[in-house]
């Protein structure tokens, strides 16, 4: 039995995926006025306390850490939490980003644990950080998606700067 004349060609695998993210993008709905996905708001109460845990931790050491790298890793949090919490991509972006480095850390301390207790802390980390950038990543095409024909523009859809 011959193969069929196109059973390796890659526009036909391409023309499934486009088909495929068609149908995805059709199952999205835009953004309501004033709304923001869950998955946001807990990525920006989580930035915000990290970003204060971060200034309290410093405060709390005997000088160990230098201030001003307190105060930009505490400064940075701060935008992105501000950011996420008006629904922003480039806030949802930024979180990722950190999200992203904290599970690479998280991965390198589990390979390097020395005990249990550090094991188990590496674990949740990543997991945390795994799960929180995993439901981002709907949130942000939400964010970004524009109106849909016909549709009512009330906020929807918006583009930020």
């Amino acid at each position: 039995m011959a193969p069929e004349p196109d059973a390796g060609d890659p526009e036909r695998g391409y023309a499934r995926s486009q088909k495929k993210n068609e149908q995805a993008r059709a199952a999205l709905k835009p953004l309501a006025a004033g709304e923001r996905p869950r998955a946001v708001t807990i990525g920006a109460i989580a930035a915000a306390v990290f970003a204060v845990a971060n200034m309290v931790a410093f405060l709390a050491t005997d000088g160990d850490a230098s201030l001003a790298t307190a105060i930009f890793q505490s400064g940075v949090l701060a935008v992105v939490a501000a950011g996420m919490w008006q629904a922003r991509y480039w806030g949802v972006l930024g979180m990722q980003a950190l999200l992203a480095i904290t599970m690479v850390v998280g991965a390198v301390s589990l390979m390097n644990a020395a005990n249990w207790a550090a094991a188990v802390l590496a674990t949740t980390i990543l997991l945390a950080a795994g799960v929180l950038f995993w439901f981002l990543v709907k949130a942000m095409a939400r964010i970004q998606m524009p109106p849909r024909p016909g549709a009512a523009t009330s906020g929807s859809g918006r583009r930020s700067s």
